[in-house]
């Protein structure tokens, strides 16, 4: 199993995000741990939970930022930040289905489910929101 390493390339220079996305990476290895050490089924699933609501309370803290500082592309932000949700949802309702099997592609698939949205969306608003906080 893969671990996913917080480093430089994922700060979007805003700390506050920052810390958020530290905090999802450390649920996300948590909950890898997990299903690799065959924890129970049901500290898995709160693993998984967790880290669901981790990330809608990290979205609406980016897009109350958002809201703050007049970020321009707030609507199309916020159209992506609702479909990472749904995306999450699927993946949370076939893992349950799948009675908490996990594949080396489920792994990858969120973990490109993160880091993508990091790397490409965020790092766009923290750029703009490090010249205007």
């Amino acid at each position: 199993m893969k671990e996913l390493v917080w480093d430089k390339t994922l700060s979007v220079t805003v700390d506050e995000i920052d810390e958020d996305h530290r905090r999802l990476v450390e649920l996300l290895n948590l909950f890898s741990h997990s299903v690799a050490e065959a924890e129970s089924p049901e500290y898995r699933e709160a693993l998984l939970e967790e880290l669901i609501a981790c990330t809608v309370w990290h979205f609406r803290h980016e897009e109350r930022l958002m809201l703050k500082y007049q970020y321009p592309d707030i609507a199309a932000h916020k159209a992506e930040h609702q479909e990472l949700i749904k995306s999450a949802t699927a993946f949370q309702q076939k893992y349950l289905q799948d009675g908490g099997k996990m594949s080396d592609a489920d792994f990858e698939y969120l973990e490109h489910w993160l880091t993508e949205h990091i790397l490409i969306v965020d790092m766009k608003m923290g750029e703009w929101l490090a010249g205007v906080m």
